[in-house]
């Protein structure tokens, strides 16, 4: 079974920088699709960005040039790199772990981290 747990978020000024971090316990996380998800209240969770096992990278055209996903496999964690932050920006973020199987994709979730910017 994957845990992951997120851990960075908090309040932050416009423009501002956040990092946050998503460490697996239970198994590796190499193989895995890393992703970052956000969500807002009376919207659903939308992609924010995802990176495959093989470091290849998806960021949301809106995020592009702000928002960076990198990994580190060995210390099985997923960053999310946010600068020059928006007020649009606050949300609760989720981390996400997915594979393919048998039985379809498999995900996993973290609990989330609330990101909230301050003008």
């Amino acid at each position: 079974q994957v845990q992951l747990v997120e851990s960075g978020g908090g309040l932050v000024q416009s423009g501002g920088s956040l990092k946050l971090s998503c460490t697996a316990s239970g198994t590796s996380l190499s193989r895995y699709t890393m992703a970052w998800y956000r969500e807002t209240p009376g919207n659903l969770r939308e992609l924010v960005a995802s990176v495959t096992s093989d470091t290849r990278t998806n960021i949301v055209d809106s995020l592009k040039g702000r928002f960076a996903i990198p990994r580190d496999n060995v210390k099985n964690t997923v960053y999310l790199q946010m600068n020059n932050l928006k007020l649009e920006d606050t949300a609760v973020y989720y981390c996400n772990a997915n594979t393919p199987s048998w039985r379809g994709r498999l995900d996993y979730w973290g609990q989330g981290t609330q990101v909230t910017v301050s003008s």
